[in-house]
């Protein structure tokens, strides 16, 4: 799936000024705790949380993932939107509750 996929199925707004959203995601991982991220999401990944700091920026750069999705209306600080672009993840913005954020990708996915 891309990252512009992505966007058209979360009804997603991109906060990094990268306009390349043919991007492949291969895997997506839903949390709100970077522990959890740490233990079980892989490389290429989207990342769904609505926790909305700098470490989710740090931890994202750290595993190799290229795209977070900001859920529940959260949005990032500006800092986190200039680190993010320094280290050439996507940001996104999305109204949707993390449930329905995953169900929409699950779906698409066809597991």
């Amino acid at each position: 799936m891309t990252i512009g996929k992505v966007v058209e199925l979360l009804d997603a707004e991109v906060l990094t000024a990268s306009t390349d959203l043919d991007r492949e995601i291969e895997t997506i991982c839903g949390a709100d705790m970077m522990s959890d991220v740490l233990a079980f999401i892989k490389r290429n990944a989207l990342l769904l949380t609505g926790l909305t700091n700098p470490q989710v920026i740090r931890t994202a750069e750290m595993m190799d993932i290229i795209c977070i999705a900001f859920i529940r209306g959260k949005t990032p600080t500006e800092e986190m939107i200039q680190m993010a672009e320094e280290c050439g993840i996507y940001l996104l913005r999305s109204d949707l509750r993390m449930y329905d954020a995953c169900g929409r990708l699950y779906q698409e996915r066809g597991y």
